[in-house]
């Protein structure tokens, strides 16, 4: 039987993700410092309703709500030793919504970082990230996830452990990094440095880009930089914007991103080569049927640049843009030595 990530891939030019889970989640009455896996066993009602509302507004991939379901995340809380019931719950409650719905929606098993340093920095040892991220992907493949969903992530190493560790689940992986510090990780990892990754990784993963960050114009920049890095590799592309910039109102965070910008947003990550787009934090369902209706009635354009998205969506880091003036000027040069060499 045919992968159903792999078969929209196939099937499908743009897939449309999924939008935030905690932020939805605190809207329905999470507390803060609170761990939104146990909610899957105390509280799968809201669970359920959280996936349904994403799965209504028209996503193909929804994803688990086990964010922080490997053993040292959930050691925070004392459920170290409840990975697998919290992670089989979580994918069992999205699986339940789907069939409901009549609809077909990949199942992406969300894995988030440790929260732990690495060695030497921490005392995390590489085999032992292994190790916590294999068991949570095991969990994820038996309750029924049709692909891992590796996010959020900040270093190489740790993109590396966890694609060593979920590799052991024999099922696709994607991976995506938070270009949260002008225009890099916070680990200074910027766009060609993904893409170096991604080539590099075993197993190999069917998807890679970007999520959360500082917002979506920012997201759409670092599409553009990948793509732009990618050298004829063509990778599948992963934009998983915030919804607009987090602001302070009456002391809570609140993003200021309406549907319509988001709307706006996901045909420009489109149209700069993403092929899988979403939101991340601050992205409700409106936002997502805003996308949905979008991307199907407006046909593919030309590659945005730099000015529209800026136009459109909002300033950028300078980072950002020093990294897309340098690796298009290298794209510039590669072309130039290739007619040379004609």
């Amino acid at each position: 039987m045919a992968n159903l990530f792999e078969q929209f891939l196939n099937e499908k030019q743009t897939l449309l993700a999924d939008g935030a889970t905690g932020t939805n989640l605190f809207a329905a009455g999470l507390q803060s410092g609170d761990a939104p896996e146990l909610w899957n066993i105390i509280e799968p009602e809201k669970i359920s309703r959280h996936y349904r509302s994403f799965i209504d507004a028209g996503s193909d991939i929804v994803l688990t709500n086990t964010f922080g379901g490997t053993r040292y995340r959930l050691k925070l809380h004392n459920a170290q030793d409840r990975v697998a019931e919290l992670n089989i719950a979580a994918v069992h409650l999205l699986k339940a919504e789907i069939e409901a719905s009549g609809r077909e929606v990949v199942i992406a098993g969300s894995i988030g970082p440790t929260g732990e340093l690495l060695a030497p920095l921490g005392e995390l040892e590489p085999d032992a990230a292994v190790a916590a991220f294999a068991e949570q992907a095991l969990a994820l493949k038996e309750g029924g996830a049709d692909v891992l969903w590796i996010e959020t992530m900040s270093s190489r190493e740790e993109v590396e452990l966890a694609v060593k560790g979920a590799g052991e689940a024999g099922l696709p992986i994607v991976f995506t990094m938070s270009f949260d510090t002008n225009g890099r990780t916070m680990m200074g990892i910027g766009a060609s440095d993904l893409v170096d990754i991604h080539t590099s990784l075993q197993p190999a993963a069917h998807a890679c880009g970007t999520n959360c960050g500082v917002g979506a114009a920012e997201v759409v920049a670092a599409v553009m930089n990948i793509k732009s890095v990618a050298n004829g590799g063509n990778p599948v592309i992963v934009a998983k914007a915030n919804c607009g910039i987090p602001e302070f109102v009456d002391g809570e965070i609140v993003y200021n991103g309406t549907p319509e910008i988001m709307a706006s947003y996901a045909i420009l990550a489109r149209d700069a080569g993403a092929r899988i787009v979403g939101g991340c934090c601050g992205t409700s369902p409106e936002h997502v049927a805003a996308m949905r209706q979008a991307l199907d009635s407006t046909p593919p354009g030309d590659t945005p640049d730099l000015d529209e998205v800026i136009r459109v969506l909002g300033d950028i880091t300078e980072g950002a843009k020093a990294q897309a003036r340098g690796e298009h000027e290298l794209q510039a040069k590669i072309a130039v030595r290739r007619r040379r060499r004609r």
